[in-house]
């Protein structure tokens, strides 16, 4: 077992040598072999135990046979005392979830007082083939059939190559006591059902189940880095290319990967595979997504335009961090879609900007007769999107003389006779 584990340490890259280490240290079976085998290997190592006061006298008897076993191996030791009921009444979460909370925050705080490089836990493979069950029954993805996982930031665990048999069997050829918390032997929580209750009805389908299943993890793990690596060149775009995927077989896995991280869920990419285009999805995270023919695009979701009255020259905020600027001047017509020169004369204040409107109509330069304002941008190709932020200006007879970036209306052109203009500057 210690080559096994030597082995497993030296494939994943989990320790090093010349480093410290914290080692959790429960006083239960796990724990205790992860100890002796890492002081065993020459690692610099403190235990750390947490005294959680959840099981009365139990509680103390852990921590002074973790204490006790320390002094024997001359091995530093620190221990920390929860109240782990209060804090759970007070955040308003479950026990189990208190409980860790309170201990993964403890070793992140001594481990930097310390200087230790990471803080080793002793989950084992049958810890891992459990979270794979689990997860199995309740639900997931890819990435939930993968099990644990040897390295997460600081926290290490070198002994998921290794059973709780083996654990025990190396404890026993070493004479090492430890301590059995009884709450493990009642099947009142989901993973210790698993434990006693459906694992051992698959190992009477077959006994290699847990390393068969442990092996099947291991291989996901590597399926699982190869689809990263895929996602990754898509990760920040706005805007998604379904023609890019069609050379990955399967575009659904990259979209949810892509969707989820602006905080769409399975289901609904799900329906963005079949949605028609022009349908818009919104998330708990404040993204709007939407299906534009052969692509996906998303943006934070839009707040509504409040109207801005203009009542004279000057320059005004628009309140999405772009400005609108009017201002008199000799005439002059301009070439930049950002920038509208219209005939002074024709112009009545005040003006008034808005976002584009059912049944909004305008006479567009250049074009014959009137034009729908959703026709407009319709024919220019505009998303969805585009066209909710579009905005317009119009004047004192609610006329619009501007569709901000894109056209002016012909009546307010610049003509022989003009003899002044008002230019209106978009600026973002």
């Amino acid at each position: 077992m210690l080559n096994k584990v030597k082995d497993y340490i030296k494939k994943y890259k989990l320790l090093d040598i010349n480093e410290l280490y914290l080692v959790a240290l429960s006083g239960g079976a796990d724990s205790v072999a992860l100890l002796l085998l890492l002081d065993e290997m020459g690692f610099k190592v403190h235990a750390v135990h947490c005294n959680f006061h959840l099981r009365g006298e139990e509680s103390d008897r852990d921590e002074r046979f973790c204490e006790n076993l320390c002094q024997q191996k001359s091995i530093p030791f620190h221990r920390i005392h929860f109240d782990t009921l209060m804090y759970a009444e007070t955040h308003q979460i479950s026990i189990e979830m208190a409980a860790r909370e309170l201990r993964y925050r403890y070793f992140e705080q001594l481990r930097q007082d310390i200087g230790a490089a990471g803080v080793c836990v002793a989950h084992h493979r049958d810890d891992t083939v459990e979270t794979v069950l689990l997860n199995l029954v309740r639900g997931t993805g890819l990435r939930g059939l993968t099990g644990i996982q040897p390295r997460n930031g600081h926290i290490l665990r070198p002994l998921l190559c290794v059973s709780r048999q083996e654990i025990e069997a190396y404890l026993k050829a070493k004479g090492q006591e430890y301590v059995t918390d009884s709450t493990n032997l009642e099947a009142d929580v989901q993973r210790n059902v698993i434990r006693l209750k459906v694992l051992p009805l698959l190992k009477e389908l077959n006994p290699a189940v847990a390393e068969n299943i442990q092996r099947t993890a291991e291989n996901l793990v590597e399926a699982q880095q190869v689809l990263d690596a895929v996602v990754k060149q898509f990760v920040d775009v706005k805007t998604l290319e379904l023609s890019d995927l069609n050379k990955y077989g399967s575009s659904e896995y990259i979209i949810y990967q892509w969707a989820k991280q602006y905080g769409f869920n399975g289901t609904q990419v799900r329906q963005m595979m079949v949605a028609e285009t022009g349908r818009v999805f919104s998330s708990p995270e404040g993204y709007d997504l939407l299906v534009d023919r052969e692509r996906l695009l998303v943006e934070p979701s839009l707040k509504p335009f409040k109207p801005l009255r203009i009542p004279e020259e000057g320059t005004y905020i628009l309140g999405n961090q772009s400005r609108l600027s009017v201002k008199k001047e000799p005439v002059w017509v301009s070439k930049d879609a950002a920038v509208a020169t219209l005939d002074a004369s024709k112009v009545h204040f005040p003006l008034t900007v808005r976002s584009v409107e059912d049944g909004d109509v305008m006479q567009p330069y250049g074009m014959e007769g009137r034009k729908l304002l959703s026709d407009l941008m319709t024919d220019r190709k505009m998303t969805l999107f585009e066209k909710r932020r579009q905005l317009v200006v119009v004047d004192a007879h609610n006329t619009i003389i501007w569709l901000v970036g894109i056209r002016i209306d012909a009546r307010y052109k610049v003509e022989n006779q003009t003899t002044e203009v008002f230019s209106l500057s978009f600026i973002r």
